[in-house]
């Protein structure tokens, strides 16, 4: 089975670019949406993370916790927000390395916004069928890509029914 580096989502939310954009700029609050992410450590949470701020992400499957060392790659307000994983561990991230990288991108759909969640495996130097044992050991028997595309599905629903709600008030 070939592996698959990247997967995507989107979702339609009743609410302007700039305001979905706000919303996913900030790391901190990513836990709120994500199934499997905490929130993150920044100097400045309640603000959207501008391109270089390094965060880190405290992250959770089952019993298992861990946390990475995040870069924000683009900040294009309105229209794209993305970072790089390139440091993991258990209670620092101290494993360096690329890892993987989130992207969001934000379109004007009339008054709403179609939200793209992306996931791309960074992990490219890995030998296919260490990858395949390790992603099959990790997540319960299916690859990251298949893991993610569930993931990314889960996290525009949460995304959506909250940023609705917070506008409908």
């Amino acid at each position: 089975m070939a592996r698959r580096f990247t997967v995507s989502g989107s979702i339609v939310v009743e609410v302007p670019p700039e305001e979905a954009y706000a919303a996913v700029s900030r790391p901190a609050q990513m836990g709120r949406w994500s199934p499997e992410n905490l929130g993150a450590a920044l100097a400045e949470p309640d603000v959207s993370a501008a391109l270089g701020t390094t965060f880190e992400g405290r992250n959770k499957r089952g019993p298992f916790r861990w946390v990475t060392r995040c870069t924000v790659t683009a900040a294009d307000e309105g229209r794209r927000f993305a970072f790089r994983v390139h440091a993991i561990g258990l209670g620092r991230p101290r494993l360096r390395g690329p890892i993987a990288t989130w992207e969001y991108r934000f379109e004007p759909e009339g008054a709403a916004t179609r939200v793209t969640e992306s996931w791309t495996d960074d992990r490219r130097a890995w030998p296919a069928p260490v990858a395949h044992a390790f992603d099959r050991l990790v997540t319960g028997g299916r690859t990251f890509a298949d893991f993610q595309t569930a993931n990314i599905a889960r996290t525009l629903r949460n995304l959506k029914r909250e940023l609705e709600a917070e506008a409908g008030s």
